[in-house]
């Protein structure tokens, strides 16, 4: 009887809108984190840094909310990308790490309001998708 190979689903990558990494690495506030995410909604790096910077404040359920936001704008992404409900999102490509950061910082913000099942729900599916990280 042959056998059949067994291979691992292909590894999916996203990029972000054209300008936006630009965009940001000319921000030196919050502001204008928040002005780069408001001329580029899709860009999920902006969002994961404006949840990063409120959770550095204490500000858990506003990050909660930027997290979310970059992390259904990603999985969005992903899904429309060819990923399929497995397969790696590599950390090593710099453009998924705006999603990568929204997903542990979700799981960071989940924790903190006391969500400790999407806690641990969203860190599973972070080290299975980007074991690399």
């Amino acid at each position: 009887m042959a056998e059949l190979p067994i291979t691992e689903p292909p590894e999916t990558t996203i990029e972000e809108p054209p300008g936006s990494p630009e965009a940001l690495a000319s921000a030196t506030s919050t502001e204008d984190v928040a002005a780069v995410a408001a001329r580029y909604p899709e860009c999920l790096t902006a969002w994961a840094a404006l949840g990063e910077a409120a959770l550095e404040q204490d500000r858990v359920v506003e990050a909660y909310a930027y997290f979310r936001v970059g992390y259904h704008r990603g999985l969005d992404r992903i899904r429309r990308a060819g990923w399929r409900g497995s397969g790696k999102v590599p950390w090593a490509h710099e453009a998924n790490r705006g999603f990568l950061r929204s997903l542990r910082g979700l799981s960071s913000a989940a924790a903190a309001i006391g969500e400790d099942a999407e806690a641990t729900r969203c860190a599973d599916f972070f080290a299975q998708l980007a074991p690399d990280a």
